[in-house]
């Protein structure tokens, strides 16, 4: 079988391409490959869901507002009945005094691109929130819109709906093995024992892009890191709750009539996750998560855990930033990588950007140049400093 363009990785990123792809008028044959078809243990449907505009990048600013222009026509995209529960609640994220400088830098850098975010000192923020303590807190940055949750599995099948009428061959299996010929990838081979002829190969993977990367003979510093998340029960509502970044990293926001939070695994001892490990660390959240968050919202030393979930991101080693565009050697090898956490909200621009460079021959509504992996082989750091 002959493909002009395999990709591999069928959950938002990949399934983001295969749509942008048509949508820029690509008529060559397209295969979409994904071993969990039921999407159980992919980065998009465990991840929290969430868009913001709060980087400390251009680039990252413009491929989420991409996204949320997107959102915000979502029925004209998609049909009528086109829903993915956005709730605009905001980002509030806290800094203390060590903190400030980047807090400060990070927002001219929002402000620079257009984004609603204010930075308002510890009174205000208490004034404006009074459930909040500002105990160790100088100031916060606020998203006042563009900024929010949404419902991660319906976003995902929106794509993947929509994917049914162009002419797209969905396959399930594994990536064995991927064949390369001197400065060119020619073939994907699948765990059923086919064998797929390619054109262009995309690596839309997720966690397991760096192992994909390896079959291709190619360098990719993207690892899988284990991600837990906890819900909670609460006796207090807060409908204006925004989602909360303290200045440890522990995050919490509403979701429904409960809370969802985390955030709490160490830097120190943080290495790849077992591919088979997805038991939630319940200590994190009775050691770590709880006594944080009875500081900053006191209401909160009452309450109930109720059930958890963990999952795995694509962790960019070099950077926390994403790897996208080709090879600068085996240019029929594309990335779409690494991002660390913010491949859901991203995920449309980059299918977007990598449709308009294959069928155009370059970028043209967000550039993608930044990202590209020529700063992997010189191991030059074009870091993300607002990570979550």
């Amino acid at each position: 079988m002959r493909y002009d363009v395999v990709i591999i990785g069928g959950a938002i990123v990949g399934s983001s391409i295969a749509y942008y792809l048509r949508g820029e008028g690509f008529s060559g044959s397209i295969a979409l490959v994904e071993r969990d078809p039921q999407f159980a243990h992919a980065a998009t449907t465990l991840s929290c869901a969430s868009i913001r505009q709060q980087f400390s990048i251009p680039e990252n600013i413009r491929l989420s507002q991409f996204t949320l222009k997107l959102f915000r026509r979502l029925t004209e995209e998609f049909g009528a009945d086109a829903d993915i529960g956005f709730r605009e609640g905001g980002y509030l994220i806290l800094a203390g005094e060590n903190g400030l400088p980047i807090l400060r830098a990070n927002h001219e850098a929002q402000m620079a691109e257009g984004a609603d975010i204010v930075l308002e000192d510890a009174d205000a923020l208490v004034r404006r929130f009074p459930w909040l303590s500002a105990e160790g807190i100088t100031a916060g940055a606020y998203g006042r819109s563009g900024e929010g949750w949404f419902d991660a599995h319906a976003m995902l099948m929106l794509f993947r709906k929509a994917l049914r009428g162009k002419n797209i061959d969905f396959i399930t299996a594994d990536v064995t093995g991927i064949e390369r010929q001197g400065d060119r990838v020619t073939s994907v081979s699948l765990g059923n024992g086919e064998r797929l002829e390619a054109g262009i190969v995309i690596d839309a993977a997720g966690p397991n892009a760096g192992q994909v990367a390896d079959m291709a003979g190619l360098a990719l510093p993207v690892e899988p890191r284990k991600r837990n998340v906890f819900v909670f029960e609460a006796r207090e509502k807060y409908a204006d709750m925004p989602l909360l970044v303290d200045p440890s990293g522990i995050y919490v926001r509403p979701e429904g009539s409960v809370y969802i939070t985390g955030g709490a695994e160490p830097e120190e001892g943080d290495g790849p996750a077992d591919p088979g490990d997805f038991e939630p660390d319940w200590p994190l959240f009775e050691e770590v998560i709880w006594p944080v968050l009875a500081t900053r919202i006191p209401a909160f030393e009452a309450i109930k855990p109720t059930r958890a979930w963990a999952g795995h991101y694509d962790y960019n080693t070099l950077d926390q930033n994403a790897v996208i565009g080709p090879h600068p050697e085996v240019k029929n090898f594309l990335f779409a990588n690494g991002f660390s956490g913010h491949g859901l909200q991203q995920a449309p621009a980059v299918g977007k950007a990598l449709a308009e460079l294959i069928v155009h021959g370059g970028y043209r509504t967000v550039d993608c140049t930044a990202f590209g992996y020529s700063r992997v082989a010189e191991g030059r750091a074009f870091r993300e400093l607002n990570v979550i």
